[in-house]
């Protein structure tokens, strides 16, 4: 275990960006803990465009329903869910036959958090346990200074595009996308910004001509896709 341990060390230093990351590192942590599921999560990547998924992320992390991300957003440090609650209220909080057993590990970053290593097993499979979090916070560990070196890096370099993009658009047009990014319709914004369903429709097609883009998720992801956003559980 110790070898394969050293085996993830070296693809985490050895990821050149967070593709190379997620092709070379995540496949082998799974295998490593034998997870059912598994994955690596920075909270400035998440989906959040979309109202449904936000709804299930607020409760599903939330820091009052979740004993799990409470520790881990308090202590910064791994956790499973036998380390916090007991398996008969596990199952209250989360049913999920497949997140029978949990464990999640902070990716930190200049002294905040900002993502989650994240595992979990079946019913039928062995709990996690102290050895399995050592493991996890080795693995942060190392995660954490690759997100404070290589990835702050190469977000630098995206923003300072996006900030080139985003100076060619007039406040009101960027506030039409930052709304569209909510996933507001064209008559919702217009009813939060007191215009026409008509005005935002010219403001869109503007902000297209500006970016170069055809669609409202190409303007979103051109703008916001690795914009940093405050992480609330």
């Amino acid at each position: 275990m110790t070898s394969s341990l050293q085996l993830l060390f070296t693809a985490i230093n050895q990821a050149k960006d967070e593709q190379d990351l997620r092709s070379q590192v995540v496949l082998k942590i799974g295998e490593y803990f034998a997870a059912k599921r598994w994955g690596i999560f920075f909270f400035d990547q998440l989906p959040l465009a979309d109202r449904n998924f936000q709804k299930t992320l607020q409760i599903g992390l939330s820091i009052k329903h979740n004993p799990v991300v409470r520790y881990l957003v308090e202590r910064h440090a791994p956790v499973h869910e036998a380390l916090v609650v007991s398996p008969k209220v596990w199952t209250m909080i989360c049913p999920r036959p497949d997140h029978w057993h949990v464990m999640a590990g902070p990716i930190v970053s200049d002294g905040q958090l900002v993502g989650v290593v994240g595992c979990t097993r079946e019913q039928s499979m062995l709990a996690f346990d102290t050895q399995n979090l050592a493991d996890l916070s080795a693995i942060c560990l190392h995660l954490s200074v690759w997100a404070a070196t290589v990835r702050l890096r190469s977000i630098s370099t995206e923003l300072q595009q996006q900030c080139y993009k985003s100076d060619r658009l007039t406040p009101r047009e960027l506030q039409i996308a930052e709304l569209v990014a909510l996933g507001l319709t064209n008559a919702e914004i217009g009813n939060e910004l007191w215009i026409t369903e008509n005005s935002v429709k010219q403001a869109l097609k503007r902000i297209f001509r500006k970016l170069g883009v055809s669609s409202r998720a190409q303007m979103v992801a051109q703008l916001f896709a690795t914009k940093p956003r405050d992480f609330q559980a």
